[in-house]
């Protein structure tokens, strides 16, 4: 088990395949700030609120000098669809053996009717320019989380 990030270290490097085929990687967004969240699965409703949502503000974001970028370990099949089904406009990466979640800390256990399984934690990673964690938010609640995020996003750019 990984050890998770804490604020002020260096966000773990990652190149993922992405929607639309080509790749994403952290070295892509030197010079910017990287919103990278985690997401359990394409197309349920709480994870289907939040790309929304973010896609939504995306020019917003980009205002401010940040990207978005969505893990989760669905296929970049299955992101395609998603993206297509509700006109998403942030980039969705493929993490389907972990390798990422996991160096986040954020492949979990987690309960549900009392039955245990492993699965990703909705968490969102604010990483400066300088490829530091800025901010962490765990177990994320989607009401509300994306106008936070935009918040802390443009107090760093001060």
């Amino acid at each position: 088990m990984n050890a998770a990030p804490t604020e002020g270290a260096l966000a773990p490097d990652f190149t993922l395949p992405r929607d639309g085929a080509g790749t994403v990687s952290l070295k892509d967004f030197s010079g910017k700030m990287l919103v990278l969240y985690f997401y359990p699965k394409d197309d349920t409703s709480g994870c289907t609120t939040e790309a929304i949502g973010f896609s939504e503000k995306l020019q917003d974001f980009a205002d401010a000098n940040a990207i978005i970028v969505g893990v989760s370990k669905d296929s970049v099949q299955k992101h395609d669809k998603f993206k297509a089904k509700h006109d998403l406009k942030v980039i969705l990466a493929a993490d389907e053996n972990l390798d990422v979640i996991k160096a986040y800390g954020v492949w979990v256990e987690k309960s549900m009717y009392g039955r245990k399984y492993m699965g990703i934690e909705r968490a969102t990673f604010l990483i400066d320019d300088q490829g530091k964690i800025a901010k962490i938010w765990h177990k994320v609640r989607v009401k509300g989380h994306v106008d936070a995020v935009l918040d802390e996003v443009k107090k760093h750019n001060g």
